[in-house]
């Protein structure tokens, strides 16, 4: 249960065009205490959809509010970051846990970040697991079935991200939650459709051109050129931006003023 990228309208001619939209999401709030990461409030002004850190492996409390607050004044939608409990690693570690543990972990903190949403009044609208939790659940049905129960458990409104065809998608379906299938605009693929490990050479792309041409690429063709040349096909009703990158900001703001040239509206899910 993907979101419509590309609306049917009818124009003053009577005539039906197709709009192109896409949704941009970025990782937010991944501070914690004295340590800030990222330039969220510059991010903000180019994206839709924002997945805030809930202080397992980045984020705090503080971090969280000012972060709902900031995407609150900017019209951002707030998504819930849930990570492994490893700060020292910022979650990108993998751990052994089971599936009753991915279902606490993820509870605890899409509680944490729903109370900051609430009391801002806003609302929360999707669940992005993060790091080494993403790709674990995106291989393994039992841990990807625990997230999608404790989403649902917060709310059955809730859109579940996961990357194309994997089993956080399958799961979230299965839960009767809406789901969204996720590309990276600052990532390489393989030619199996997995994302290049960030230990081997060329995982991320170094150019904010090349970045912002990929994703214009996957919002037309709905294809995506993988690392060993070869064209892969990939659905995106969302596509990540990621916040910690050292030209984050400059990444956003090339890729959405060629989106923008491009015809491609900029949209959150479900707006």
């Amino acid at each position: 249960m993907g979101q419509e990228r590309a609306p049917y309208h009818i124009n003053l001619l009577g005539v039906f065009t197709i709009t192109l939209r896409i949704d941009l999401n970025c990782d937010m709030g991944e501070g914690f205490g004295a340590y800030r990461l990222g330039r969220d409030a510059e991010l903000l002004d180019y994206v839709s959809s924002a997945n805030i850190a809930c202080g397992f492996h980045a984020g705090d409390p503080a971090t969280m509010r000012s972060t709902v607050q900031l995407c609150m004044r900017k019209g951002v939608a707030i998504g819930a970051h849930p990570g492994l409990p490893d700060l020292q690693g910022f979650g990108r570690r993998e751990m052994a846990i089971t599936p009753a543990e991915a279902y606490e972990l993820t509870l605890y903190q899409l509680g944490a970040l729903q109370a900051f949403v609430h009391a801002e009044g806003g609302r929360l609208q999707h669940v992005k697991p993060h790091g080494a939790f993403y790709h674990m659940a995106a291989n393994r049905h039992d841990l990807a079935a625990a997230i999608a129960a404790a989403t649902r458990s917060v709310s059955a409104e809730l859109t579940l991200f996961g990357p194309p065809g994997s089993e956080l998608l399958r799961a979230g379906a299965a839960a009767g939650l809406r789901t969204a299938s996720e590309a990276f605009a600052d990532r390489t693929y393989r030619r199996d459709g997995a994302l290049t490990p960030r230990d081997q050479p060329g995982a991320l792309l170094a150019s904010a051109a090349d970045a912002a041409a990929q994703v214009v690429r996957l919002v037309r063709e709905g294809k995506v050129l993988s690392l060993e040349g070869e064209d892969l096909s990939m659905r995106a009703d969302t596509i990540c931006i990621h916040g910690d990158g050292a030209h984050a900001v400059e990444f956003a703001r090339d890729i959405r003023a060629l989106l923008d040239s491009s015809g491609i509206a900029v949209r959150a899910l479900g707006h």
